[in-house]
């Protein structure tokens, strides 16, 4: 089917797939400790291109904003929270620096932050952009739910949706190792698997 002119006149997407690290539920009573990012494609009006999400990458660790933490959060990541106050980077710092790498990954397109689930991660990313830089690359809703994407294509509900659902042939073969930068990396690839997934077929007619 032919793309309209308007399709065409519409910026690219460029996919960011993005990883946090944080010692709680919510931000602001509790940190975000660690933030990795990579490049994970672009789509534009002739379909989505993957990247190489080794290539543009960003990793951050930052000091952290409150003494409150939940310890089997903390535990999660094995992150070092007395190391962190002392060499953390300040989170302002790291969020600006964030930004100009994304408007940088970014030349000439849109970007969209992309995460399985992106709610935590968007959630602690937003909030700290806001806090921090006071504006976000991303906007207010340049985030997209690797989760709900495959639940639309597989025509599952959402809440029936975990990776270990999902065809093998979707996952990335890397480990989901709690580091930001390589789970970041591993998403990537889950993304771009699920958008050059054509999907599963709807069922047909119940027959009578």
């Amino acid at each position: 089917m032919p793309v309209p002119p308007s399709a065409r006149r519409v910026k690219p997407s460029r996919y960011i797939s993005v990883d946090i690290e944080a010692d709680g539920p919510i931000p602001g009573p509790y940190s975000m400790l660690s933030l990795g990012a990579a490049v994970a494609g672009t789509q534009d009006a002739d379909g989505f291109t993957a990247a190489d999400p080794e290539r543009l990458t960003f990793y951050r660790e930052l000091r952290p904003i409150s003494e409150e933490f939940v310890p089997e959060a903390l535990a999660v990541s094995g992150l070092d929270r007395d190391r962190l106050r002392a060499e953390g980077v300040e989170p302002g710092v790291a969020l600006a620096e964030f930004t100009d790498w994304v408007r940088e990954v970014s030349a000439g397109a849109q970007p969209v932050m992309c995460g399985y689930p992106a709610s935590y991660d968007w959630t602690f990313l937003y909030w700290y952009l806001i806090r921090f830089t006071g504006a976000s690359p991303f906007g207010h809703s340049g985030c997209l739910d690797m989760k709900t994407l495959y639940a639309t294509k597989a025509g599952l509900p959402l809440r029936a949706v975990a990776k270990g659902t999902m065809p093998r042939h979707l996952l990335s073969k890397r480990r989901h190792t709690h580091h930001a930068l390589d789970d970041a990396i591993e998403q990537a690839e889950l993304f771009a698997n699920l958008m050059r997934w054509p999907g599963r077929p709807a069922p047909g007619p119940v027959p009578d």
